[in-house]
């Protein structure tokens, strides 16, 4: 699994860094950001999806890699 995240719809709540801080992290001003090259290791993929299915903007989405 690869994550991204639109920048177009993401709204800084930042619930996917506290929710996988493993994952993603914020930037400067807030907004959420992928950490890495955004491949998700299969025991974080559930952290993952949990990210995905909380963002309010559905900003986050989640290719298979």
């Amino acid at each position: 699994m690869k994550l991204h995240i639109d920048p177009e719809r993401c709204q800084g709540h930042g619930r996917c860094y506290d929710l996988a801080p493993e994952l993603f992290g914020e930037d400067d001003e807030g907004y959420g950001r992928v950490l890495g090259d955004g491949l998700v290791a299969p025991d974080q993929e559930r952290d993952a999806r949990l990210a995905v299915v909380n963002c309010p903007e559905q900003a986050i989405e989640a290719d298979p890699a």
